[in-house]
């Protein structure tokens, strides 16, 4: 799908997901034959022409100034990481695709990122790459989110768990969150995300695909086309092992690009949840300095 298409989709699906009334736009009581705000009344209000909106819709204009972008995303009341997501989105669609995709090398865990890994042993801990793949975890991490898996795995390229697989095709992680949907919508939100800033990722159209294919929940919420930047967000957990706990998931962005995360759990203090994962730690295995997806697997 080229970055035309995309910018077209989303444009119009979120239009569609607002109500005129919503936003003052008076109905008369008339009957729509489509949802949401027509083109004209979302020109309108961003204070384009119609037909300049029409063609940025329909993929025909390029170049749309970020002035004249900032004005829809305000009229499409998006956030923070929706506007971001369409300035994305129509810089591809002006530069036009390659046609030949990238597969990016394997990514590998930064030195500095695994001293921080190192830092967090007495919290669980994971490192994502960008297109949410495990490049490392510590023990409290492994344990907590995937304790199920081989703890080895992320040392290995080609057999990483990935988060976005797991919270959609692995009833393991499914049954861990008490709240599943909302979980479910904050990594297809934060796929989306990563998307128009890497839209020529054949690795990642792949995955999207994947999950597409396999599972009608993930189908479904990708059409929506909604944008979330994972930064923080609380999550009952039920944890086969220990029971329930709820914990702060806070998501460390590493690098200029943004291409890798440290996501940490935190609980608060003095709390059920504290104990718990004071337990879970006894019950795992001992951390080992020498294991790969500790230190081994660094790169300078």
């Amino acid at each position: 799908m080229n970055g035309k298409v995309r910018l077209g989709e989303f444009l119009q699906t979120r239009r569609s997901q607002l109500q005129p009334e919503d936003l003052g736009i008076p109905g008369y009581g008339e009957r729509r034959r489509v949802p949401g705000l027509r083109r004209e009344e979302l020109a309108s209000l961003a204070g384009v022409s119609v037909s300049y909106y029409t063609r940025l819709e329909q993929g025909q204009s390029l170049n749309a100034s970020p002035q004249v972008l900032d004005a829809i995303a305000r009229a499409l009341r998006l956030e923070e990481a929706e506007r971001l997501h369409l300035h994305n989105l129509a810089r591809s669609s002006a530069k036009g695709s390659s046609g030949r995709g990238h597969r990016p090398a394997p990514e590998r865990v930064t030195e500095a990122t695994g001293q921080l890994l190192e830092a967090l042993a007495h919290v669980p801990a994971i490192v994502t790459g960008r297109r949410s793949d495990v490049l490392a975890w510590n023990p409290l991490g492994h344990a907590l989110f995937a304790g199920h898996l081989d703890p080895g795995a992320p040392d290995r390229p080609a057999e990483r768990p990935n988060m976005a697989r797991l919270v959609f095709l692995d009833a393991h992680t499914r049954d861990l969150y008490a709240d599943w949907p909302a979980k479910a919508r904050a990594v297809v939100g934060n796929l989306r995300l990563v998307a128009g800033r890497h839209p020529d990722d054949t690795a990642l159209h792949a995955l999207v695909g994947e999950l597409s294919s396999k599972s009608a929940d993930f189908a479904s919420m990708w059409a929506d086309h909604r944008v979330t930047a994972c930064a923080v967000a609380t999550y009952e957990m039920r944890h086969p092992l220990v029971g329930p706990l709820t914990v702060t998931q806070q998501t460390l962005s590493q690098g200029p690009d943004q291409a890798q995360n440290i996501v940490v759990a935190t609980t608060e203090a003095d709390s059920p949840a504290r104990t718990t994962l004071a337990l879970l730690a006894q019950l795992g295995p001992q951390h080992d300095p020498q294991r790969p997806g500790v230190r081994a697997g660094f790169s300078g």
